[in-house]
């Protein structure tokens, strides 16, 4: 599930490609020429490009001792990325994002997996509630679409993996957040999987389809917090 994890290095051989015009077009090099581009042996510039062209994140066709580079539609997703997270970290100066977004019903699975012991444990302690078991899942407007991506690069709240003996379940994160003046909740994605800002999925220890009575095609507004805020003490 989510996104593949990819190498550091890879991800500035990335950007170096696209620096020297490798997406929308192709740009032709030899190895010992982009090894000197990256400062790194003919080895190794070999190697990413056998690793990146693995991931499908370059295209890429020899022509001789020359080879033609193009970067994918996924390896563009991948800098994407990185550059809404440099971006947030540099610019953002919010301390929460406020967004609108349209209910829908997803695939039905956050139940199964809210209702596992090793994350209600963690919720319930590192969250302050034991979430309803399923989620509360948004399509956001696309005006709000860009801050709720600048949310990658926030300070998060990390739910860890564990194996209860028959299967693993990875880590998530999650962000604080509320939806109108009562209902807190917190956002919640794999850890691998980059926020995309069109939808997020959203627990809550209220049935928040009922609490907030929500059907799909309704717009409800959520404010979620960019930076962990302290709890009030009961």
């Amino acid at each position: 599930m989510g996104d593949q994890e990819i190498k550091p290095s890879l991800l500035i051989t990335l950007y170096k490609l696209i620096e020297v015009g490798a997406y929308p077009n192709e740009v032709i090099f030899t190895t010992t020429e982009l090894a000197k581009l990256l400062g790194a042996s003919q080895q190794t510039a070999s190697r990413h490009l056998i690793e990146l062209e693995k991931a499908g994140l370059i295209h890429r066709v020899r022509l001789g001792r020359r080879e033609s580079i193009k970067i994918t539609s996924n390896g563009v997703k991948h800098l994407d990325n990185m550059f809404h997270t440099l971006k947030r970290a540099f610019e953002l100066k919010k301390t929460e994002v406020t967004f609108e977004g349209t209910v829908f019903s997803g695939l039905r699975e956050g139940a199964y997996y809210m209702s596992q012991d090793g994350y209600k444990k963690q919720f319930a302690e590192k969250l302050g509630f034991e979430p309803f078991p399923g989620t509360f899942n948004l399509r956001v407007r696309k005006e709000d679409q860009e801050d709720v991506r600048m949310l990658e690069a926030s300070p998060f709240i990390l739910i860890e993996g564990f194996t209860n003996g028959n299967r693993s379940f990875g880590p998530a994160k999650c962000f604080q957040g509320r939806i109108g003046e009562k209902a807190d909740c917190a956002l919640i994605a794999p850890v691998r999987t980059h926020y995309q800002g069109d939808v997020v999925e959203i627990i809550s220890r209220e049935h928040l389809r009922k609490a907030l009575r929500a059907k799909d095609g309704d717009t409800v507004k959520v404010r979620a917090f960019t930076s962990i805020p302290q709890r009030a003490s009961a």
